[in-house]
């Protein structure tokens, strides 16, 4: 039986992000823009389970970005894709987001633990309190207006989910969102817990994540800013009785020499799919607190090469070296995208994660 990886606390870890997704980070019209089929994510996710990597984070999305690529139409459902990569590896920690509005807590607490019997102990959950209103609709559901309200749904969802794993016995629950009569675990986590990450970036989100997850993902636009960021949310934190690590996102473009790793940037670039790039940006200023918003309007084309993830362009030494100006900076690891994950991974591998090693950060 492996050690969840994410429940050690040693190295800086290193995860893929929305390989689930179609077109994965990047909002091209690029023929090799990543394909989410299941073959591709079986293959990469056992390239990753050999080359070390920690985790795999899945983005629960129910309808897409539009555009002429409608970014992020399609998608595989997280619980399902994580249970079956669990099962195809021997390593890897794999996380299923689970958005708490649209899924039970009995339910998701008997899914997870079952997830982690299946991986021996590898699951991971990440939770969402709810921020896209046109989701939201088409799931028939109401998007609050309030982040109070989303978030105090959210503790009391989690507060279930918690209780499921840690009681042995039967109980009801009286609270403001649920009436429980005799429910029970059954099976429980491997190990009593999963690592818990969550995504935050209003004063609420960030009060709900240092208090519940053990890791919080934040983006990483101006590193200034996010070494006193880190700061204050380990503070918070440890004014709790936690400790919490701050993760990030980055988006990679590795190429043998910087004049090739630029000339495929600037090739991407020219075919962004601008209508869904607007979508995503205007979805992220009218309902979202992940980016600070002070920000967001200057990182339009961060958001369509990486989502927003922080760019690791260049040759092999360039890319290992901003990934340990992160490391510097206080994060506790980055998830990596690529435009085309099995295409292009072999060669960090190969070059960059030795370099991470001879740091000594891996």
């Amino acid at each position: 039986m492996a050690p969840n990886r994410m429940l050690q606390k040693k190295g800086f870890k290193l995860g893929t992000f929305s390989t689930n997704c179609s077109s994965g980070m990047t909002v091209s019209k690029a023929p090799e823009r990543w394909v989410n089929s299941w073959e591709n994510n079986l293959t990469l996710g056992r390239m990753l389970d050999e080359a070390g990597i920690d985790f795999m984070l899945p983005i629960a999305r129910w309808i897409g970005y539009g555009g002429e690529t409608d970014f992020h139409g399609g998608v595989l459902e997280t619980l399902t894709w994580a249970s079956a990569l669990l099962a195809s590896t021997r390593n890897l920690t794999v996380f299923a987001t689970v958005h708490t509005a649209a899924n039970h807590p009995v339910v998701v607490a008997k899914q997870i633990a079952t997830m982690d019997q299946v991986g021996q102990g590898r699951a991971g959950l990440n939770i969402v309190a709810g921020w896209n209103k046109p989701e939201y609709e088409a799931l028939g559901l109401t998007l609050p207006d309030d982040h109070a309200t989303r978030y105090g749904y959210a503790q009391e969802w989690y507060d279930i989910v918690r209780k499921l794993w840690q009681s042995r016995e039967h109980f009801d629950w009286d609270g403001q969102n649920w009436t429980l009569k005799g429910v029970k675990g059954d099976p429980w986590p491997v190990n009593g817990e999963v690592p818990i990450l969550n995504a935050a970036g209003s004063g609420l989100g960030r009060e709900f994540a240092t208090r519940n997850a053990h890791y919080l993902f934040t983006p990483a636009i101006d590193l200034e800013r996010s070494k006193v960021e880190i700061r204050e949310l380990q503070d918070q934190a440890r004014a709790k009785g936690r400790e919490v690590g701050v993760l990030t996102f980055s988006h990679v473009i590795c190429r043998p020499s910087e004049e090739e790793a630029q000339a495929y940037h600037d090739r991407i670039m020219s075919q962004i799919d601008w209508p869904a790039v607007d979508n995503l940006v205007n979805l992220q200023f009218a309902h979202a607190q992940s980016f600070p918003h002070d920000l967001l309007a200057t990182i339009r084309n961060l958001m369509a090469l990486g989502h927003g993830g922080f760019p690791l362009i260049g040759t092999p030494r360039q890319v290992a070296d901003k990934i340990i100006t992160l490391h510097e900076t206080g994060f506790a690891g980055t998830t990596l995208s690529f435009v085309d994950y099995v295409a292009e991974f072999p060669y960090f591998r190969d070059e960059v994660l030795p370099l991470l090693a001879e740091a000594g950060i891996r």
